[in-house]
């Protein structure tokens, strides 16, 4: 299969566009010129290739590749039409021995919306011992190192531009799910990526994008009433948060929970617009049906396999 390398630009102000045109005059290079986020980034570049490749690899810039990681990935989606998109183990380039915060062995998400990985639960990697070797469905595939079908990814509407970056992988594989693709972390294909690269976490942007974004993204996916029960358990979880915020004296990270629910209640109607009419199927994977909020804060589960107790199953 023919592949190419291809560079989006994101209207870059540090001379990198000077450097690649000397260094890769080989490399297409796609310049973008106002910077719209990650989501609205990548559907520009894309919208220029449509019709061009069968699939798309979207692979941030700090990321590094092994040898034939792409082979894994490319096959799983040959031999499984109806999958139309997957990830590979994504682990940490400084921690080389653990798992990433973004990716990790594959998406989950909690009833609440709260998304984890397996091989990382909020701030707790763990350490790659094989125990995520393996091919499985999960919830979401990380855009970090995302490689998918192209004509899915036109057809879904690519990420949403509202989301500008953060979480905008996860409700367009929420969408494809919904359209009854599968999407896969395929165990045997590796990449190592630095991550918090373009927001430190302790930044309050990234806390209002993660919370604004987190909301957006039920809203547009959860049908009716199953939606209004969820955010009245979301609203309680996140005032935890916010008073937790409040006591540690980091008021610019309260504030921006508070902007992100008042972006929420400006943009309710507008996010809710193409919300699923029917409750979900159960053919969704990836899906925790209890709190991953109580498992790690209140009962100390820190590893994906301490979540479920042995006489239950677990929706891979």
């Amino acid at each position: 299969m023919l592949a190419h390398v291809i560079v989006a630009d994101n209207a870059s102000t540090d001379h990198s566009v000077a450097w690649l045109n000397t260094q890769h005059p080989e490399v297409r290079l796609i310049t973008l010129l106002h910077n719209g986020g990650f989501a609205q980034g990548y559907n520009e570049a894309l919208s220029q290739l449509e019709g061009q490749y069968q699939y798309y690899v979207l692979l941030n810039s700090d990321v590094a590749t092994t040898p034939h990681w792409l082979d894994p990935l490319v096959a799983h989606l040959e031999s499984h039409p109806t999958v139309a998109a997957c990830q590979p183990k994504i682990k940490a380039t400084h921690t080389p021995t653990h798992f990433e915060y973004a990716g990790a062995g594959g998406g989950w998400i909690d009833r609440w919306g709260y998304p984890f990985c397996r091989g990382r639960i909020f701030d707790t990697l763990e350490a790659d011992e094989g125990q995520y070797d393996d091919t499985v469905p999960v919830f979401w595939a990380s855009g970090a190192a995302l490689c998918i079908r192209a004509d899915c990814f036109h057809k879904i509407g690519g990420f949403d531009a509202r989301f500008f970056a953060h979480m905008e992988e996860i409700d367009l594989c929420w969408r494809l799910q919904r359209q009854g693709y599968g999407i896969y972390y395929v165990g045997s294909s590796t990449v190592y990526h630095v991550g918090g690269g373009t927001l430190p976490k302790a930044s309050p942007t990234k806390t209002y994008l993660n919370f604004r974004n987190n909301l957006a993204m039920l809203a547009k996916n959860l049908p009716t009433p199953q939606v209004y029960s969820i955010l009245g358990g979301r609203l309680v979880l996140d005032a935890v948060a916010a008073a937790r915020f409040a006591t540690q004296g980091q008021w610019p990270m309260l504030r921006a929970v508070g902007r992100a629910y008042l972006h929420a209640y400006r943009q309710w109607r507008t996010w809710r617009r193409y919300a699923p009419t029917k409750k979900h199927p159960n053919s969704l994977h990836g899906y925790y049906p209890g709190s991953i909020v109580w498992q790690y804060f209140a009962r100390g589960r820190r590893h994906f396999s301490q979540l479920a107790p042995k006489n239950q199953d677990i929706r891979h």
